[in-house]
């Protein structure tokens, strides 16, 4: 079994909250907290448009140095991704918990994770970025892809960090939602907070008993547990819900059924990331 808490860490402003949230699940599932940051290889230099009337020797001056231009800029580059691991590490480690690992890999950050599959139980990530465009208008550039690739539970978080004591599940019935209901009951990540199971459907006895199921199946694992049944449109009612409660944690499955279903796929779910004030926990 896997025991690896996997921070995915990119240096900027949002990396130490994507820190402590991993740090505080590291330490509820007894797994070791490691830091990852991925570092893109820099594109090598062409020299374009070269004089039929230069001499070879000429040229090949200029490539030389090109090519010892563009080995100091990958030196540079992992020196710079080392400093970001180094800086992380410390950050975590002053917050009183223990030595993370750190590992430093070349590539696209949704490839990598894929060669960790087996390696970690839990993905922390930030949901914007070091780009200029991961403002908060918008995801960061890798996050949907990475919730779309993924066959790990994604943290993804936002903000300053928060000890989670509140969460939430949107639940629609679906397997999905009924696989985060398992996760809810067993897992030791939830040990100890209070837990609030929401429905946005038709206020029909099924609804019901399904939610009453649901809330049975949270307290016979010792969770305090809560159970609604709302009404009208799920984003704005899930996101009132969650401010009314104080929940700082929202779990929601990546693939639903009925009309979650279309939340969660269609261009709304950018819209929950992006508009809802605290992290999102997304199954698959």
């Amino acid at each position: 079994m896997n025991t690896n808490v996997l921070a995915c860490i990119d240096g900027s402003e949002h990396t130490e909250t994507v820190c402590d949230y991993a740090a505080w699940a590291s330490c509820q599932l007894g797994a070791h907290l490691v830091l990852l940051h991925v570092l893109h290889k820099p594109e090598p230099t062409m020299l374009f448009n070269l004089s039929a009337a230069a001499s070879l020797h000429a040229q090949d001056d200029i490539t030389s140095e090109l090519a010892e231009l563009d080995k100091k800029r990958i030196e540079l580059a992992k020196a710079q991704s080392r400093q970001v691991l180094d800086q992380a590490s410390a950050h975590v480690l002053q917050a009183g918990f223990p030595t993370p690992r750190t590992i430093q890999h070349e590539g696209r950050l949704a490839q990598v994770l894929d060669q960790y599959e087996d390696y970690s139980q839990l993905l922390v990530l930030g949901r914007q970025g070091t780009n200029a465009d991961d403002t908060p208008s918008r995801l960061g550039s890798h996050v949907e892809q990475v919730i779309r690739t993924t066959d790990k539970p994604l943290l993804l978080t936002t903000g300053e960090f928060k000890k989670p004591s509140r969460i939430m599940l949107a639940f629609d019935g679906s397997a999905t939602t009924r696989k985060g209901l398992d996760m809810l009951a067993s897992s030791p990540l939830f040990r100890g907070l209070e837990c609030h199971i929401v429905m946005v459907a038709g206020p029909n006895p099924q609804n019901l008993e399904l939610l009453e199921v649901a809330r049975l199946q949270l307290e016979t694992a010792g969770l305090k547990a809560t159970s609604a049944l709302l009404q009208g449109e799920v984003k704005k009612n899930l996101l009132a819900y969650q401010q009314k409660q104080n929940i700082d944690l929202m779990v929601m499955g990546a693939y639903g059924h009925s009309r979650m279903r279309q939340w969660l796929l269609g261009s709304i779910t950018d819209l929950m990331l992006l508009e809802s004030p605290q992290p999102l926990l997304i199954l698959r």
